[in-house]
């Protein structure tokens, strides 16, 4: 009972907050021209100055694990594969077959993957996300535009050198990142007074993310074809994590760096789904269901994974 009652301590905390934003959108305290500005600094600024300072702050020789790495990128390319041949298979149509692909293995990392790390494995398990998504955002967005642009072989779809650099090269998640990933790797020491900017600056990264969450909820989300959208959704929150679990196990990977694995695995699809849907044509409405569904499920299959993980004591 003691495990059940630790696991939704880490759990709800996340999820309160997360309803807090849709209860701040839902009084008129917050409206969708804030919102929009509220995304944008949490993007450019909360986000990154987040990820920049835990990584270059961490050590690298014991926070990266090539082991680890290679599982999380084997199992995200595997679902995406999978994910999209179902969907041939299936013969959905065109417009689906992206949205579906892109709900079904691409996870909110930096939003709630990373809050649920930190409940669970303190400022350790923060490091080693921390580390993975740098590694991890730029896949996630190639297989990400990939899934969409697939379905759209042989069609008129042009998009040039400045659309993909914009996706990988200007990402500010990814640069920040790989900037941290370098500052750790070299061991460069943080002038106090930028560490203690960085401290109060990046206190509210994680709290504001999981407020636009909130506040971004609508039921009108929750249109076109529900089926589907639970299929993906199962398959993101439920089937990725365990299938992510046991090929980090085949690897040898244990302890808080298994864990970690699987919540990163286990995070909701995420929000950037929606948009990127309606950038490249494809189902916007099949991609916010699923982004909805799966964000209000993984309340549950978190404290599921959470609790075997535990229970188990791998």
């Amino acid at each position: 009972m003691q495990l059940l009652v630790d696991i939704l301590m880490i759990v709800l905390p996340v999820f309160l907050v997360v309803g807090l934003g849709f209860s701040l959108k839902g009084s008129g305290l917050v409206d969708s021209a804030f919102l929009f500005q509220l995304n944008r600094l949490i993007y450019y600024v909360a986000l990154p100055a987040l990820l920049f300072y835990k990584i270059a702050t961490a050590d690298f020789s014991s926070s990266f694990n090539p082991r680890l790495l290679a599982g999380m990128v084997f199992s995200i390319v595997a679902v995406f594969a999978i994910s999209y041949l179902y969907t041939v298979l299936r013969r959905y149509p065109v417009m689906a077959r992206g949205a579906f692909t892109q709900g079904a293995f691409r996870g909110n990392l930096a939003y709630v993957g990373l809050a649920i790390a930190f409940n669970a494995y303190g400022t350790e398990g923060f490091a080693i996300a921390g580390v993975l998504i740098g590694f991890l955002v730029p896949l996630l967005n190639a297989l990400a535009v990939l899934s969409l642009l697939l379905p759209h072989q042989g069609q008129d779809h042009q998009f040039g050198k400045a659309f993909w650099a914009a996706q990988f090269i200007f990402n500010p998640l990814i640069i920040a990142s790989f900037v941290g990933i370098a500052w750790s790797f070299f061991n460069i020491p943080l002038p106090l007074v930028l560490d203690r900017a960085l401290d109060i600056l990046t206190g509210m990264s994680l709290p504001l993310a999981l407020l636009s969450i909130g506040a971004s909820f609508s039921p009108a989300n929750l249109r076109g074809e529900i089926t589907k959208a639970l299929l993906a959704c199962g398959i993101k929150i439920f089937w990725m994590p365990l299938f992510t679990g046991a090929v980090l196990l085949l690897l040898g990977i244990r302890g808080m760096e298994l864990g970690v694995g699987v919540v990163l695995a286990a995070s909701p699809t995420a929000t950037a789904a929606y948009i990127m849907a309606q950038q490249l044509k494809s189902d916007a409405e099949l991609s916010g269901s699923i982004i909805m569904l799966s964000t209000l499920l993984s309340v549950v299959t978190y404290s599921l994974a959470l609790f075997l993980l535990r229970y188990s004591g791998i």
